[in-house]
């Protein structure tokens, strides 16, 4: 196993020096995915849930988490993020809303951390303001899709099966 860049020569951590690489170009793709019956599904198709555009407020919820996360996680630098969106797409089959996050910055480090951030944060305002019609919603499949940029070079995850059970 490659050595951790989190971790010191002492074993403790400490957040990576950064200053010495060059500002790059770097995108970051992340997806998940919240689970819910079909009746509450309806409730966001029609824009009858009572806490009103709840895909509006998670859209607005990732977008302020990307550009917190180094408030969250720990060891993370702060980044100018140059771009944080999140789209959201409605499955029937299974019943729930695919949530894909994307952000980019020039910057010395990725945005990995960000965009799984975002969508974590957009899928846990979509349980939170849906929660009084369904508390059995499951959020599950949140990973990096795509990197692109820094000494890593480019990622892409391998495809994921249609079908969720």
């Amino acid at each position: 196993m490659s050595k951790l860049s989190h971790i010191d020569d002492k074993g403790e951590a400490r957040m990576v020096d950064v200053s010495g690489k060059a500002a790059t170009a770097r995108r970051a793709v992340a997806e998940g995915f919240i689970s819910m019956r079909p009746e509450t599904l309806a409730l966001v198709e029609t824009g009858e849930a009572k806490k009103g555009d709840v895909i509006g407020a998670a859209r607005i919820a990732g977008i302020m988490a990307a550009k917190k996360t180094h408030d969250l996680i720990p060891l993370c630098h702060p980044l100018a993020i140059t771009k944080a969106s999140l789209d959201f797409a409605i499955s029937h089959k299974p019943s729930g809303i695919h949530v894909t996050a994307e952000v980019k910055v020039s910057g010395q480090t990725g945005v990995e951390m960000e965009a799984l951030t975002a969508v974590t944060v957009a899928c846990l305002t979509l349980y939170d303001m849906l929660k009084a019609a369904d508390k059995t919603m499951v959020i599950e499949g949140v990973r990096l899709v795509e990197k692109t940029g820094g000494k890593s070079g480019a990622f892409t995850a391998p495809e994921r099966r249609k079908e969720r059970s």
